[in-house]
């Protein structure tokens, strides 16, 4: 069972990875490996390295905080990565978002308040 850290970083670089239009095979080019393993890694069947972290960041245009956006601060700290749902995951959602960040921004109001309108 992947650990939840490595689902979330994961799926923000499939997330930030798809918002910018490029490939796994163009990111599997640009950071040295085969794009099963870009595929592995955004499915949390493989961990990312610190350096391939670092190598990746660098390629998306972002800080290798951006990977852990979204997890709560830590056991230690009193919260739990799983304390934060992971809606990214649900590739339907991750859909969703994308094509929102695809909607001119003047337009993105009208579909938040339609979605508003739908869920109630």
């Amino acid at each position: 069972m992947p650990h939840p850290v490595d689902i979330r970083v994961g799926n923000n670089i499939r997330c930030c990875r798809k918002q910018i239009g490029m490939t796994q095979q163009e990111l599997a080019n640009s950071v040295g490996v085969k794009f099963q393993q870009i595929h592995k890694y955004e499915t949390a069947h493989n961990r990312v390295s610190a350096s391939k972290l670092f190598e990746i960041a660098a390629v998306l245009q972002k800080s290798t905080d951006y990977f852990f956006e979204g997890l709560g601060k830590g056991p230690r700290n009193g919260d739990s990565p799983m304390d934060v749902p992971d809606l990214l995951s649900d590739k339907k959602a991750l859909d969703l978002v994308t094509l929102y960040y695809g909607i001119p921004e003047s337009q993105r109001r009208k579909l938040i308040d339609l979605a508003k309108e739908l869920a109630d």
